[in-house]
């Protein structure tokens, strides 16, 4: 018999899905971080800097919102479904760590076999929206599928295995401006290189989180790597992902509009190391939760370029 439906441990305790959901639906909710919006948000603001970096390159097109909108749907089923992969194929390490363990499948809420439905399912929800946009598009999100099918192994073979969720988790920016513009360019390369150094750098500080089972596992991280310079070493990554952005911007045609309102985001980020304390609980995962203010104050500065 599956274990009694319990609230996941590092969701909030009043989240909608405890709150409101049906008995039944709430653990493939927590499969899919439904409890956790966080993930999608993350998710879906490259995206967002991907049509606003298109629309900066050429105006005439006008802002890309119902791309966004599609994309915004996409980006909770797909991070539902990669979740949901990620929890199939950690289930046995997910027993062995403490913030991990009333997870769905290894506290029995769900079998492994009805997880796997339920990934099918989100899969074919959001090939629905994908087959919305151009056939360039299509083809892309496709291929970084790969990417999304090697990271839960990642953390077993190296110490970067945050480099390749920044590889998936930042496509969104190659996406947003090919549907745009039906291909590729520097600028939007560039976009999603500095987005990938942002990722690295946010998730090593959510990963800080988890350090100590980590090591008695023998899962790899970033933040055990780097260790007592994980503070320097993100701000590195961070200054990069920041250098990087302000250089797409400038070849896609913006200017002194997005570099001046561009450091709201980069006072975010410095907020961020200034305050950041492994050893404080609760510390590492409010200062990665703020990235969603990242995101929001980079596509708001997109969005302000193009209107002056």
């Amino acid at each position: 018999m599956p274990e009694q439906s319990t609230t996941v441990a590092d969701a909030q305790p009043t989240n909608w899905l405890d709150r409101y959901a049906p008995e039944r639906v709430k653990p493939y909710g927590r499969l899919a971080r439904w409890d956790r919006p966080i993930g999608f948000w993350l998710l879906f603001w490259p995206c967002a800097w991907g049509i606003g970096l298109a629309v900066v390159a050429a105006p005439d097109l006008g802002f890309g919102w119902w791309a966004a909108i599609l994309m915004f749907f996409g980006a909770v089923l797909m991070r539902g479904a990669g979740c949901t992969f990620n929890d199939i194929v950690d289930r046995d390490i997910d027993m062995q760590v403490a913030r991990t363990r009333s997870r769905p499948i290894p506290s029995g809420q769900v079998t492994t076999m009805e997880a796997l439905y339920f990934l099918v399912a989100q899969a074919l929800l959001a090939s629905a929206i994908l087959f919305q946009f151009n056939r360039f598009t299509v083809y892309a999100s496709i291929a970084s599928l790969v990417l999304v099918a090697i990271y839960p192994f990642m953390k077993r073979v190296t110490w970067w295995p945050q480099l390749f969720l920044g590889l998936a988790f930042s496509f969104g920016a190659l996406v947003g401006w090919s549907s745009q513009t039906g291909g590729l360019g520097w600028a939007p390369v560039l976009l999603y290189a500095g987005t990938i150094l942002w990722v690295i750098g946010y998730d090593t500080i959510y990963a800080l989180q988890d350090v100590e089972d980590d090591a008695l596992v023998g899962v790899k991280s970033t933040a055990r790597l780097f260790g007592a310079n994980v503070r320097p070493a993100v701000a590195v990554l961070y200054a990069g992902a920041f250098l990087l952005w302000n250089i797409a911007v400038l070849m896609a045609g913006g200017g002194l509009v997005f570099a001046t309102l561009s450091l709201v985001s980069a006072g975010l980020l410095a907020w961020q190391l200034w305050t950041l304390d492994a050893a404080a609980p609760g510390n590492p995962l409010l200062r990665f939760k703020n990235n969603h203010y990242v995101g929001v104050a980079l596509t708001l500065a997109l969005l302000a370029e193009w209107v002056w």
